[in-house]
């Protein structure tokens, strides 16, 4: 089921697609999903909320898997990945494509004021706690603390949002 808030701006070449299973894909007012954003029903039955006044841009691609949820005032730059579901592959007699999926990590949970750099992966389990930001590329597969800044595969803390350089120094994070 689509619950599209007339106030969203979605682009004509966004392509948002219902579900068959049953799941709810909720775009709230103020919402900017740009062109080229797939937001797609697959390996699951979860939903997908998209908070109040966030912006998903361009090549953005969204599956349902075991639900994913993006708080409020969060940013989302392009090519990022929103993977919350994972696949089955312990029979290596079986084809991967024919072994369902793992159980769920509990999806993908981006609370509010949340920047996701460029390309950057949430894998199912993934949780981003507010104010916190991803770096452009980041695989994200677990916890990150709020208003922590995040890089690498896997995705680790580097620091805080209003730490001073002394504080980063000491903490022997990277500037």
């Amino acid at each position: 089921m689509l619950k599209i808030s007339p106030n969203a701006r979605i682009s004509p070449l966004a392509d948002i697609e219902d579900s068959v299973r049953g799941s709810v894909i909720e775009i709230e007012d103020g919402v900017t999903v740009d062109s080229f954003v797939k937001i797609k029903p697959a390996g699951g039955t979860g939903d997908v909320l998209i908070g109040r006044d966030s912006t998903v841009n361009s090549g953005v691609a969204i599956y349902t898997g075991n639900g994913v949820s993006i708080g409020r005032r969060c940013a989302i730059a392009a090519n990022c990945t929103f993977a919350p579901v994972n696949h089955e592959y312990a029979d290596p007699d079986t084809p991967i494509v024919k072994q369902s999926f793992m159980a769920s990590r509990g999806g993908v949970i981006v609370e509010d004021d949340v920047w996701i750099g460029a390309n950057a992966v949430l894998l199912d389990g993934a949780i981003l706690r507010s104010g916190c930001i991803v770096g452009a590329g980041a695989v994200v597969r677990t916890e990150i603390p709020r208003n922590a800044i995040c890089v690498g595969v896997p995705a680790r803390v580097i620091s805080y949002r209003g730490e001073n350089q002394a504080t980063r120094q000491v903490l022997g994070a990277e500037a």
